[in-house]
């Protein structure tokens, strides 16, 4: 079979699936835009000068810089949980990744009980990446090679990843002080933090591989219709297990600049919730969760509408304890606005008119 006929027969026999761009066409993109256009005005109506950007220290500071660089971190994790998603299956294990490799990373540079510190920053920083793979290569193992659910696999992980993480500190927060460390998640560049600049050039990577190969349309095979992908011969199961592994790789940067930026590793709290957040933000994209459909532009809108909501929340004066209710809420309606299903019950009912009189009169 030459490389050419599961690129063509996977076009044929999806062809009723496949219409519009791949990842995603301008009425997807749609709903999110509008929906950071909104944040953005309350957040305007609140603060004037919530828009405003001023120069101190040679560096860019103002709401919309540090919504980015809070962003990066979610939009990494985001990145990796688009094509898990996209494959029919879920990562809950992302924020169990996030604390492990600040963990690894902070161990390996300050020390802790567990491990003797002083490395240098580039090996410590490729210890806790290549951790995070591993955690990665496992949930694809479990998944694709032992045939486990998803939800299972990485719940799995997810528990035994917070004790694992917590063994590396030894159960307190590892202080980081090592400067190059620092630099990778508080430096900046032209006057933007390096975080955003990693966050740009992984979504920029990750969606030429996924346009520029058949790598996006064999994903999106899996997701739309398996028994097509078998068919065609591709071996389904190989890149499923690639996928995970690439989702736990993603979640390893976003804990080495989490870690950075906070200049500590704790393994109780790193990274808790992010997967759930990161779930938000695929979907709010457009991503479907039966699989096939995928945005990587929709997740990067889905994160910055996350991180702005919770920067609104903050800024309003909305009380810590009810921050989660707000948002849960507005996450609600904006899930409940893009369902095609309600717009439709909704337009249909606006459509619908009482029939004329002359229509319900019976002949005499």
């Amino acid at each position: 079979m030459s490389a050419d006929q599961p690129v063509t027969g996977l076009r044929r026999l999806l062809r009723p699936s496949l219409g519009g761009n791949l990842f995603g066409t301008g009425n997807a993109l749609l709903w999110p835009i509008l929906t950071l256009v909104l944040l953005c005005l309350c957040n305007l109506g609140f603060n004037p000068h919530f828009l405003s950007i001023r120069v101190l220290d040679h560096h860019l500071f103002g709401a919309p810089i540090d919504i980015l660089n809070r962003a990066a971190p979610l939009i990494l994790v985001g990145v990796g949980m688009t094509l898990v998603i996209a494959t029919r299956g879920i990562d809950i294990s992302v924020g169990a990744v996030v604390a492990i490799t600040a963990a690894m990373a902070a161990a390996m540079l300050g020390g802790s009980q567990a491990m003797a510190g002083g490395w240098p920053c580039w090996v410590a920083v490729a210890a806790a990446l290549a951790i995070a793979l591993v955690c990665g290569l496992w949930n694809g193992l479990l998944v694709a090679g032992v045939g486990m659910q998803p939800i299972i696999a990485t719940l799995i992980l997810m528990v035994a990843g917070r004790g694992v993480a917590q063994l590396l500190t030894a159960g307190q927060v590892i202080p980081i002080d090592n400067p190059g460390y620092l630099l990778i998640g508080g430096g900046y560049l032209l006057g933007i933090p390096l975080s955003v600049y990693i966050a740009v050039v992984v979504v920029v990577l990750t969606t030429a591989v996924l346009e520029g190969t058949a790598l996006g349309l064999f994903i999106r095979a899996i997701g739309i219709n398996p028994t097509a992908t078998r068919l065609v011969g591709l071996r389904a199961k190989a890149l499923v297990f690639w996928v995970y592994a690439f989702s736990g790789l993603t979640a390893g940067i976003a804990g080495i600049l989490i870690s950075s930026n906070l200049r500590s590793a704790d393994g109780n709290n790193a990274g808790l919730l992010l997967e759930l957040d990161a779930i938000l933000a695929v979907t709010l994209g457009g991503t479907s969760l039966l699989g096939g459909r995928f945005s990587m532009a929709g997740t990067v809108l889905g994160a910055l509408i996350i991180q702005t909501l919770t920067y609104t929340t903050y800024s309003i004066g909305v009380p810590p304890e009810a921050t989660l209710v707000v948002k849960a809420v507005v996450v609600l309606l904006v899930s409940v606005i893009q369902s095609p299903t309600a717009r439709r019950w909704l337009f249909s009912r606006r459509r619908r008119r009482p029939a004329p009189d002359s229509a319900l009169k019976v002949p005499s």
